[in-house]
């Protein structure tokens, strides 16, 4: 059984790795991963979708995640740059411990994406995510983070930036 002190560890890892990617802080959100990250976004909403057999809009280990900050950081995205303004709501937060110890921490969010490189529209992308943390020399980290957006299975527009 959880602790409510460990509840309110992953609630606040949550929000804070939400308000790193909103702010463009590339170096700090890349930070809490683990050295063996996954970070995959699902083509479809289909809860029983496996990301070696089925599409994907993003599936980055964690070399992927190196170079897609890296391309972040150095400006040599253009298709974010400038760099979209961004800020995402976080809601229904739900916390479970695995049968390895890891929380899994499961929430609803809306994410407005100011997108100022061309045309100067506002995108809305909603969705699910998953996130898998655990403890690395006692602080936590994301192992896995999964988002499920609920237009998954359509067409998107760009998706250079973090979800």
């Amino acid at each position: 059984m959880l602790t409510d002190t460990e509840r309110q560890a992953a609630t606040e890892f949550v929000y804070r790795e939400a308000r790193l990617a909103d702010e463009a802080r590339y170096a700090e959100w890349h930070a809490l991963w683990t050295d063996d990250a996954v970070y995959w976004v699902p083509a479809t909403t289909d809860p029983a979708a496996d990301p070696e057999k089925h599409l994907s809009h993003i599936y980055d280990n964690r070399a992927r995640l190196d170079t897609r900050i890296k391309l972040l950081q150095t400006g040599h995205r253009y298709s974010q740059e400038p760099a979209s303004a961004m800020r995402r709501v976080i809601s229904n937060v739900e916390i479970e411990q695995a049968e390895d110890g890891e929380l899994v921490v499961s929430a609803n969010f809306i994410l407005a994406e100011l997108s100022v490189q061309a045309k100067h529209e506002m995108h809305w992308w909603v969705g699910r995510t998953t996130h898998r943390l655990r403890r690395v020399d006692g602080v936590l980290k994301m192992r896995h983070k999964k988002v499920v957006l609920v237009n998954a299975a359509e067409p998107l527009p760009n998706l250079t930036f973090l979800l």
